[in-house]
């Protein structure tokens, strides 16, 4: 898929070294199409690699993408200089009165935090509050999901006795759901989290379906009537994501867990093999195409019209 992002985003050149086809702005004006319009909520501390990460499973289709980053104002960066932010990405307040065909919230590292308690929750609650109305779906990551199966149906958290990280195989449980056109009845997913959802939970609620899950990671996609998506693991991660989150809390002292089926024989000197990235690509383009493309609008400003 041919996304338009700045020309000068980092994630271009690391794309275009793997022949993964980026159109910049300069590009992208002399096509003469309706593109999609995708809202990108990054709450990750690590913006230039879940940038890259993410625009990397948007780039396979032949329909433009215009892609439009969004941070949490009510939030400071400890991460990324503000020179960046202000840079490449916008605040709600700039995007409030327009609508967008599609939406991705990631996940961030505030697992262990009640939701009320994240200094910026307030301003997640509206906005995902307006996606209702303003977004043709919403594709919810990690913690996304969390925040947003308990904000808008009440589904809560619950806390693991360890951390769940590794790459587990994940049982398709639906296969009539276009989300898995193409899929096999298993495929694998990376996750790393502290908290989960519960299956008994989401299946209480008439509007909610589990149309993905694993015995040793629990639920693992989530769709609602109303066309968003909740996937409790990271389809998105790099080869080596938990590699670097485990050697980051050994410095810590935090004695981890060694992620599980992911390291070669279990040892984290080896280098872990990539088994995911050919689902996580069909699972991107199918929520593009069947759950955005094939539902918008093709005039945008009638997208919230076209949800009452």
């Amino acid at each position: 898929m041919p996304i338009n992002v700045p020309d000068d985003l980092p994630a271009v050149s690391t794309l275009e070294s793997e022949n993964v086809f980026v159109m910049t702005e300069k590009r992208a004006i002399t096509q003469d199409i309706r593109p999609l319009n995708i809202l990108i909520m990054n709450l990750m501390p690590t913006k230039v690699e879940t940038e890259t990460q993410i625009l990397r499973l948007l780039s396979n289709s032949p329909l433009q993408v215009n892609i439009l980053l969004l941070r949490a104002m009510t939030h400071e960066s400890k991460n990324t200089p503000k020179e960046y932010l202000d840079r490449f990405y916008i605040d709600f307040d700039d995007i409030k009165d327009r609508t967008f065909d599609g939406m991705i919230i990631t996940g961030a590292p505030v697992e262990n935090i009640p939701f009320e308690e994240v200094d910026y929750w307030d301003e997640l609650k509206e906005i995902m509050d307006w996606s209702v109305e303003n977004v043709v779906s919403t594709l919810f990551i990690c913690w996304g999901a969390q925040a947003g199966l308990y904000h808008l149906y009440g589904i809560p958290k619950y806390p693991l006795e360890e951390k769940l990280t590794g790459v587990f195989p994940i049982t398709v449980m639906s296969n009539q759901d276009p989300l898995f056109s193409g899929f096999d009845d298993e495929y694998l997913m990376p996750h790393s989290r502290w908290t989960e959802v519960r299956a008994e939970d989401i299946r209480r609620n008439p509007h909610l379906h589990i149309m993905a899950a694993a015995q040793e990671s629990g639920v693992s996609v989530v769709v609602s009537e109303a066309g968003q998506v909740f996937v409790t693991g990271h389809m998105e991660y790099d080869r080596k994501t938990l590699a670097y989150e485990y050697e980051r809390d050994l410095e810590k002292g935090m004695n981890p867990t060694i992620p599980r089926n992911y390291f070669p024989d279990d040892d984290p000197r080896n280098d872990p093999i990539m088994r995911w990235r050919g689902h996580a690509t069909l699972f991107m383009t199918n929520w593009l195409n069947y759950y955005v493309y094939q539902v918008t609008p093709y005039d945008i400003t009638q997208i919230g019209s076209n949800k009452k």
